[in-house]
């Protein structure tokens, strides 16, 4: 069976199949895979009209969401850890990444063991706009001193902005290693940061939308988001200089405020880090979107 290397040229066939079913989580985007791929070979191939995704990185390879297709296929499932057995050294490793619960019990009937991982945080838009009430007091109050104090400029993301990106994500980066020395973490810094230049380089051709903010005519926040479904939209992106007081309260505001097409926004997962979890949780999310990994009881 041939696997497919992912290149730009697939985005029209990879939304094709993910439009079959409407999904919440973060990672049944285009987007959410393109971004990946200086730190994974990311390869594709069509079983059964399922269209399956493989990632693969020096330990392994796996299937980074479940098959897209109109119905799930238990051949389908079988066919893939085949294919990812015959990467992998150890047939542990062989998994399925980003399962959604309404597929939960389809993989448990097929005797998969289902483990939870990092949910997604979803929002309502209204709330991040209107930031009403004692819950949202201490954003409303920096959004309003951000606004009052500072002269700035809230601008559309083009590559001539890249650099000056990059920049301020060196900057913001080396401050959270600073805060934090788990190798870890430091290491999802740097992944990030490799992500981060494909969507400085593939923001449009993506079906991106960038914001940046400039203060003194430098550059001191941006942002970035997709279009998930007709519902949602996803903020992947958003950094700030912190030294800005009220600064990420304000584009993130700001960025809600253009969103008038959705009723939800989706800040993605915390990736299990409790300051993380705790920024998240302080914009009063409507639902926890639960995110499982489907591996074989028995290998």
């Amino acid at each position: 069976m041939k696997l497919y290397k992912l290149t730009l040229k697939d985005k029209k066939l990879f939304r094709y199949y993910l439009n079959l079913r409407e999904h919440e989580l973060s990672t049944y985007s285009f987007v959410n895979i393109y971004i990946w791929k200086e730190l994974f070979t990311i390869r594709w191939t069509i079983i059964k009209d399922s269209l399956c995704v493989f990632f693969q990185d020096k330990i392994g390879c796996f299937l980074y969401l479940s098959p897209l297709a109109k119905n799930l296929n238990p051949s389908v499932i079988k066919a893939c850890f085949k294919i990812m057995d015959s990467f992998n050294k150890n047939k542990n490793f062989s998994r399925i990444e980003n399962v959604e619960e309404k597929d939960l019990n389809f993989y448990k009937k097929l005797g998969y063991e289902c483990k939870e991982k990092f949910p997604d945080y979803l929002c309502k838009r209204e709330d991040l706009v209107q930031l009403s009430g004692n819950k949202f007091k201490a954003k409303r109050a920096l959004f309003n001193y951000f606004i009052k104090n500072y002269f700035f400029q809230y601008l559309n993301y083009t590559l001539k902005y890249k650099k000056d990106c990059l920049k301020l994500y060196d900057y913001w980066m080396k401050t959270y290693k600073i805060k934090n020395k788990d190798p870890l973490y430091q290491s999802m810094l740097k992944d990030s940061r490799i992500s981060l230049k494909v969507v400085l380089d593939n923001c449009h051709h993506l079906g991106l939308l960038g914001r940046i903010v400039k203060i003194d005519n430098q550059i001191k926040a941006f942002t970035f988001g997709y279009k998930l479904n007709p519902k949602i939209f996803c903020i992947l992106y958003e950094i700030t200089d912190l030294s800005q007081k009220g600064l990420s309260q304000f584009i993130f505001r700001q960025f809600c405020l253009e969103l008038k097409e959705y009723r939800y926004i989706n800040i993605m997962d915390d990736s299990g880090l409790e300051n993380l979890k705790k920024v998240k949780l302080s914009y009063r999310p409507v639902r926890l979107i639960p995110n499982f990994i489907v591996e074989r009881k028995d290998v």
